[in-house]
């Protein structure tokens, strides 16, 4: 006979509890447990007999046969950058990504492509239909002959039919609104999340089939449902970017085949995703070298360097609380360049307000843009321009020296061949050495500003004749 009982399991951590409490004591989460009921045969211990990868008896490394494994081809080479070079056979992904940033869109355009190259391709949605998926493959001008598409909320129909067809990759639309019967819970609780990618990945390995998941994310950006979801799978996915910019970075977080260092760029338009080959180009491409308040910074995305706008404004202001805003850019870091510009350059920003913006939709958190981000600042201040040929690379310190950065030739190398001629960085024992390309190693953030600004002070519009800049000075 079956028994029946019910616990109580955390969204959060996947910690089980006999009954309900307001917070988990295992991560600390609240409100977070959730009422499960589980039925158990009598007789039996719960736990699955069968062997994940179907290997029965253990090998000795040296007699492990690898054979001819082939990647997958992908399409585009922004996206087998991120999986290191294509899709393994037999792998798990696992995408995750805001609501409408363009996951379902991506994977379809990589099932179509590789239905064309690779053999039948099985497109599994559970949250559309297949009117509505062909009305987007028709509009991004998909018609692979081989991706089937079937829609599909069970999970035991769906693994059915996977073993029937055995197709080259198959898609999951998403992870969170499958469901198996042998559960009670609904789709999307722990346990079916868990039960499904834990079958699903069964299947990948036993029929050597690829399986792409989709999965939602909570209101912090993380995927939604039990942290083991993530140590299921072998690699796992972001697509990252602000919903009403069209640039897109697909960023890798887990690869057990690859680096998690690289960084794909897409821009979603009209056609779908469009990779972008040269992404330092496009966000540059609107920038302005006659208006003060904006510099341009390198930076790292895994191992690539882009060149990005960074745009400062500030704003003289009345009130007891200036604002600080930023768009991009990490709100603590940016007050605490603000305070390096007031007491060791002698900038007085005490009433003005600050806005600072990464144009692209970027989000950077390294400090190599620190430099680029107090000269926009002083530059908006001050009214004077930056230097238009010239990058700011460099660290910003509490005692205002500048700190050394990684790769700092590779920053370089992508900025000449973008056409810049000077860099301002910090000062190391030996500076990389470019044709045509002048690198000035400076040590203090007051030296700096000093070599980028271009031009007498001028008054700021609008600003009161009581305000006046103030000229620079060691403190």
């Amino acid at each position: 006979m079956a028994k029946q009982r019910t616990i109580f399991v955390c969204q959060q951590c996947d910690a089980q509890f006999p009954r309900w409490m307001g917070r988990c004591t295992e991560c600390g989460s609240w409100d977070s447990l959730v009422e499960q009921v589980i039925t158990k045969l009598a007789g039996t211990t719960g736990g699955s007999t069968r062997s994940p990868i179907g290997v029965s008896e253990p090998l000795r490394l040296p007699d492990i046969q690898l054979g001819d494994v082939q990647r997958l081809p992908v399409r585009g080479s922004e996206f087998a950058r991120v999986l290191g070079g294509g899709i393994v056979p037999g792998s798990l992904v696992l995408i995750g990504g805001d609501p409408g940033i363009g996951k379902s869109t991506l994977l379809l355009e990589q099932s179509a492509a590789l239905a064309e190259t690779a053999g039948d391709v099985l497109y599994i949605s559970a949250e559309e239909s297949q009117q509505q998926i062909k009305l987007r493959a028709t509009r991004l001008g998909l018609s692979a002959q081989r991706l089937y598409i079937l829609a599909e909320t069970s999970l035991d129909t769906a693994i059915a039919t996977i073993e029937r067809m055995k197709p080259v990759l198959v898609i999951v639309d998403s992870i969170q609104t499958v469901y198996s019967e042998a559960i009670t819970s609904a789709a999307g609780s722990v346990s079916q999340v868990r039960e499904g990618a834990l079958r699903l990945q069964r299947v990948a390995k036993q029929h050597n089939i690829s399986i792409m998941l989709v999965g939602h994310v909570t209101k912090e950006g993380a995927i939604a449902g039990p942290r083991v979801l993530e140590h299921i799978v072998d690699v796992v996915l972001y697509l990252e970017g602000e919903r009403f910019h069209q640039y897109r970075l697909l960023r890798s977080v887990k690869n057990r085949f690859g680096s998690t260092n690289e960084v794909g760029v897409f821009e979603m338009n009209q056609g779908g995703m469009v990779e972008v080959t040269n992404p330092s180009q496009i966000f540059l491409a609107e920038r302005s070298t006659n208006s003060p308040g904006s510099a341009v910074a390198v930076m790292l995305e895994g191992t690539r360097p882009l060149l990005l706008e960074v745009q400062a404004l500030t704003s003289h202001t009345a009130n007891a609380q200036p604002r600080r805003t930023a768009n991009g850019f990490d709100q603590n870091r940016l007050a605490m360049i603000i305070a390096v510009l007031s007491k060791r350059v002698g900038v007085p920003l005490f009433n003005q307000d600050i806005y600072v913006n990464v144009v692209g939709g970027l989000k950077v958190t390294e400090p190599a843009i620190d430099l680029a981000v107090a000269t926009a600042i002083t530059s908006s201040f001050r009214n004077q321009r930056v230097e238009p040929n010239t990058v700011l690379i460099g660290e910003i310190g509490l005692s205002g020296e500048l700190r050394s950065v990684s790769q700092l030739d590779r920053r370089l190398n992508e900025a000449a061949k973008l056409g810049f001629h000077n860099a301002i960085v910090p000062q190391i024992d030996a500076l990389p050495q470019i044709d045509a390309f002048q690198v000035t190693g400076i040590r203090s953030l007051i030296e700096a500003v000093r070599a980028a600004l271009i031009g007498a002070p001028r008054p700021s519009p609008g600003e009161p004749p009581t305000a006046k800049p103030t000229t620079d000075h060691d403190d």
